[in-house]
């Protein structure tokens, strides 16, 4: 036996047990993500001014008796757990998107500046448009998205170096701040639909209904679509673009369709929900635990844990202001900042 063969036979063996205990770890992650939605579903469910037990939950979702008060309050919540669903999924897979293709584990809608954009669109077509359906508030929150994606890429690309992880996440975090600014003051200058206003500050599913969930349904699906689609072109762009493009993927088509997918995924959340900040930098993270950096894996995964993060953070919003609620776009700001921390401190500036 050759030097040669005497190598394959040493290393087929371990080659074959890592990728077994690699399928491995990933069934169970999905297993894993798979119980946590459950759960986040039936708490979003039974949770809220009045608590219902589990067999109220699924009468109230298979057949609801009208004279059971119980099972009332479980179908009026559904809209709104289906909203928390999808948004959370379209933030999860946006902030993975988001990070594969910047190669920045800071990179989130929300710090990139592309939340906020989005928001700020919406509350100016309110204001001095006119604007009151959510379909108008769809494309304005479209161009806000887009808008500010290409903003901040611009900043960050000027002078030396180019678009490096850390400039995007310094342009991210000052363009981010200079929009919210800018809602503040729209919303301080139209007192008299302030109300209607505050919705887009914060973020909420409090105003979930079947109608406004089926509305944005296409944009996510095409969006989730497009993201799943740049799987392979988001590995490859990990390796860099000289890999990328030995490996037959083009990374300039990659990069516009991941933007694209972003801007369908993030404006239709921010539509119906407002600017939510936070489930697309937690997730991303979390999921890459679970299955490593492939992104045929880690998309799906994080669009799971993204509705799973999002519905228990409307829950928790819902159980600890009883009877009133705190909305769910500051209860994931509180779980994502000292994350958000986290992030920084593993990884150094010179890392970034």
């Amino acid at each position: 036996m050759g030097a040669t063969d005497l190598d394959e036979a040493v290393t087929a063996p371990v080659t074959t047990t890592a990728s077994r205990v690699r399928r491995r770890r990933r069934g169970w992650g999905l297993a894993a993500c798979a119980l946590a939605v459950l759960v986040a579903c039936v708490a979003s469910l039974a949770f809220g001014s009045r608590v219902v037990g589990v067999t109220d939950v699924v009468g109230g979702v298979l057949h609801t008796d009208p004279d059971n008060i119980a099972q009332v309050a479980v179908a009026s919540r559904m809209p709104r757990t289906v909203l928390g669903l999808l948004v959370g999924a379209a933030l999860g897979l946006a902030g993975a998107v988001m990070q594969g293709v910047t190669r920045n584990p800071l990179a989130d809608p929300g710090l990139l500046g592309v939340s906020s954009g989005a928001s700020l669109f919406v509350v100016v077509g309110m204001a001095w448009m006119g604007l009151s359906t959510l379909s108008g508030y769809v494309w304005m929150a479209f161009a806000g998205a887009a808008c500010a994606a290409v903003l901040v890429y611009g900043i960050a690309a000027a002078g030396r170096g180019g678009a490096t992880p850390l400039k995007l996440a310094l342009a991210g975090a000052a363009t981010t701040a200079a929009l919210f600014s800018m809602v503040s003051m729209v919303l301080l200058a139209r007192q008299d639909v302030y109300d209607s206003f505050r919705f887009w500050s914060v973020g909420s599913l409090g105003r979930a209904t079947f109608a406004s969930t089926a509305e944005i349904a296409p944009f996510l699906a095409v969006g989730a679509l497009l993201a799943v689609g740049c799987a392979r072109g988001l590995d490859a762009l990990a390796m860099g673009d000289d890999v990328a493009a030995g490996l037959g993927q083009h990374a300039g088509r990659t990069r516009a369709l991941a933007a694209l997918s972003t801007v369908l995924l993030t404006g239709a959340a921010v539509a119906v929900a407002g600017p939510i900040a936070f489930v697309g930098l937690v997730v991303p993270h979390v999921a890459r635990l679970l299955t490593g950096p492939d992104h045929r894996w880690l998309l799906p995964l994080s669009a799971g844990l993204g509705a799973a993060l999002l519905l228990v953070s409307d829950t928790v919003g819902r159980v600890v202001a009883r009877p009133a609620e705190v909305e769910v776009g500051i209860i994931t700001a509180l779980i994502g900042a000292p994350f958000f921390i986290a992030v920084i401190r593993r990884h150094r500036v010179r890392d970034l």
